[in-house]
């Protein structure tokens, strides 16, 4: 009789621990996904003044690049190497070279 009571306490003492485990477990996923559905709504929620300048400032870019992607004119690799804030590489003619 006595090794039954030790065996059916042995069996309530792992039964505790797997569930608290589970629970602390389940806890832990709720706190995660009530946070990244705080984060989905502060994201959806930004402010529309930032939306509307990087949208102002796609459509900056868009326009410069038709206007490249349409100019034909001898100076499209400076206006290029301009645009990203670099020198003008050596294969490219001088505004000089262009008026002889």
């Amino acid at each position: 009789m006595p090794d039954l009571v030790i065996i059916f306490s042995f069996i309530i003492v792992l039964a505790l621990i797997v569930f608290g485990t589970l629970a602390t477990m389940h806890k832990r996923t709720l706190a995660y996904r009530e946070r990244q559905r705080a984060l989905d709504r502060e994201d959806a929620g930004s402010n529309p003044t930032d939306t509307k300048k990087k949208v102002e400032q796609l459509e900056q870019r868009i326009r410069v690049l038709e206007r490249l992607a349409t100019d034909r004119g001898p100076d499209l690799a400076l206006q290029i190497e301009e645009l990203r804030g670099t020198a003008a590489p050596d294969f490219a003619p001088s505004h000089e070279e262009n008026r002889v």
